[in-house]
């Protein structure tokens, strides 16, 4: 296999992330394993993917500054060229500046006419002379677009983190957005202690060790193959982020409770109460697309979890003959995403910041909706994975102002045991994905 043929793979597959909103890791990790590649090959062709996805902001900004036609006018698999060549001029080192060009021209050829490869060989040529005078505005000069090209996210974001946080520490988040997440992943406790898996893990190579968050987590700092891996381990574990694993127990359902997720897809929360509740009592999960929830029986099955029947449900639209009953309601609610960018490098260029405001209305609706299904004296639990504040905490006041019947419960903070009533990660403080946190209590009715 050629390291052209490597870029040819990663060039269909950055067009499937661009062109048709593919989730990076997914559309990698779909072609690679449906491809013979050598180990080598492997290593170009995600670190030409990932690479070029997080940059590919910083890279617009230095085509647009190298090409004499608007993006609209360039076809999108010719625009894709060029970002993976121009990600290669100027972030891999290794890579020789003319074989990145060559290999950009040759890929040219195989799309394009032969204006079309000119062109492509013109702008790489050119911006290769030039590259020197291709330099980013100072820090002094203009902050927010210094740090946007040099952390590779969008302005606005960093202008919004600025805001929030202190320039300091959206430069940290920048930071911790752009490294390569570990492989961490829920012990099928049902199955096997994470002691044991532990040590089996260990004694066949892999580098692992428990997360220091969730007793039933693993991080995976080097997984030998992960195809093998995963068909030999698939039952005996779920891949999750270990801020995700801290729901479940926070919520802490108990065996024979009947619990709802109104929220489920793709099932890492569902599975996870399942597994607290010792695969005993009953829990609805509902998502509002029926091929999400196919992922959600398809996750149970594999896991041996019996008690969990999926739904197709609008989790905005009141089931009657659900009020009152769930001992344990959970709501993940749709949000922005903006604290797992991490693990979806695509998802901080497909994000207008505009668009951040339709997420609390639906929100708030799904949460008004859900507490009605809570029994007096039972638990409804609100999380997202976003650092928005109009997401996370305005969203529970809100809903506290309109329900004088629930209240605030405290739980303890999973490494430190601090008592808190809300829990907001930060991933630049915590060093992992970002995520919120509220466990509610409806009142118990008086005697």
């Amino acid at each position: 296999m050629t390291e052209n043929n490597a870029r040819l793979i990663a060039l269909l597959i950055l067009n499937n992330i661009f062109q048709n909103a593919a989730y990076a890791n997914l559309a990698l990790n779909e072609k690679l394993n449906t491809t013979k590649l050598e180990d080598k090959d492997r290593r170009l062709v995600t670190e030409l993917v990932y690479g070029t996805v997080k940059a590919k902001g910083t890279l617009d900004w230095l085509l647009e500054k190298s090409v004499n036609r608007p993006f609209r006018k360039i076809s999108p698999i010719i625009l894709n060229i060029l970002r993976m060549a121009v990600y290669q001029l100027f972030y891999m080192d290794k890579i020789p500046a003319s074989a990145a060009c060559n290999e950009a021209v040759e890929l040219a050829k195989r799309f394009g006419h032969q204006g079309i490869v000119s062109f492509v060989n013109g702008v790489l040529r050119n911006m290769l002379r030039n590259k020197e005078q291709l330099q980013f505005p100072t820090r002094e000069e203009n902050e927010p677009l210094y740090v946007a090209l040099t952390y590779l996210h969008p302005q606005w974001l960093v202008q919004r983190w600025h805001y929030r946080f202190g320039m300091e520490d959206a430069i940290r988040i920048c930071q911790y957005d752009n490294l390569t997440p570990p492989l961490s992943f829920r012990v099928n406790t049902l199955r096997i202690s994470r002691k044991d898996l532990l040590a089996k893990l260990t004694a066949e190579g892999h580098s692992v060790k428990p997360s220091k968050w969730c007793a039933e987590g693993i991080v995976g700092e080097k997984i030998l193959n992960f195809a093998d891996f995963m068909a030999k381990y698939g039952k005996f574990i779920y891949i999750q982020d270990e801020s995700s694993m801290l729901v479940a127990g926070i919520l802490n359902p108990k065996p024979n409770d009947f619990v709802l997720d109104v929220c489920c897809a793709p099932g890492g929360k569902t599975t996870h109460l399942a597994q607290k509740m010792a695969n005993k009592g009953k829990i609805i999960a509902t998502d509002i697309y029926e091929h999400k929830l196919r992922l959600v029986d398809s996750n149970a099955k594999r896991l041996g979890l019996t008690i969990i029947t999926t739904k197709q449900q609008d989790a905005t639209v009141l089931v009657p003959q659900w009020q009152a009953e769930a001992d344990c309601v959970l709501v993940d609610a749709p949000c922005s995403g903006l604290g797992v960018l991490r693990r979806r490098a695509e998802a901080r260029w497909n994000k207008v910041e505009k668009e951040l405001s339709k997420f609390p209305p639906v929100q708030k609706k799904i949460l008004a909706t859900a507490a009605a299904y809570v029994k007096p004296g039972g638990r409804l639990m609100y999380s997202t994975c976003t650092l928005e504040i109009n997401e996370n905490s305005r969203v529970v006041e809100d809903f506290l102002a309109k329900h004088s019947d629930f209240t605030k419960l405290s739980f303890a903070h999973p490494q430190t045991g601090e008592i808190l009533t809300e829990l907001q990660i930060l991933p630049q403080k915590d060093g992992i994905d970002g995520f919120y946190i509220c466990l509610l209590g409806r009142k118990s009715e008086a005697k």
